[in-house]
């Protein structure tokens, strides 16, 4: 008897063995249920909820201020027209003034026809106060700047530089 009792005593203990030892394999690997990563949602791969997530739209840029569009262009105007810093002073703040009812304009969405004549206008005011405000070649190197661009002016000013300095040399 004693013989059937040890033999049955190593059966129930290798049947502990195995039933606690793959619960404990399935705990530290996710063994079962399909293995790694299974799209039933088990195991270590990449869970996917079943209710549906809706798509917020992006939400728009905010437009810049009229004071931050003429504080961000400033710094390449006064580097192609060299000027001083009251010049400076006098033409940022007419900007940011004309720039903001640019600004104002656009909202309002007048018709084409209204519209370019409310900037003719806008451009006029403008170009009075600009003339009051800074001497007669600083003004007239701003208009040409208006036609041409920042980039192209600061082009022109490197080339007479470069003009200079070869005909000083």
């Amino acid at each position: 008897m004693k013989k059937v009792i040890k033999c049955s005593n190593l059966k129930v203990l290798a049947l502990l063995l195995i039933l606690l030892g793959s619960s404990e394999i399935y705990a530290q690997y996710g063994y079962g249920n399909n293995g790694y990563g299974s799209s039933s949602g088990y195991g270590n791969g990449r869970q996917r909820s079943s209710i549906p997530q809706a798509q917020t739209p992006a939400e728009p840029p905010k437009p810049k201020t009229a004071e931050e569009l003429v504080n961000d262009e400033m710094p390449r105007i006064s580097e192609a027209l060299a000027l001083n810093e009251f010049e400076q002073a006098v033409l940022s703040s007419v900007l940011k003034k004309y720039v903001q009812e640019r600004i104002e304009a656009q909202i309002l969405k007048l018709p084409p026809e209204k519209m370019a004549e409310v900037y003719e206008n806008i451009t006029k005011r403008q170009d009075e106060e600009l003339k009051a405000g800074l001497p007669l070649e600083k003004y007239e190197g701003f208009v040409a700047l208006q036609k041409d661009g920042v980039s192209k002016t600061l082009k022109k000013n490197k080339k007479k530089k470069k003009r200079k300095k070869s005909k000083t040399d």
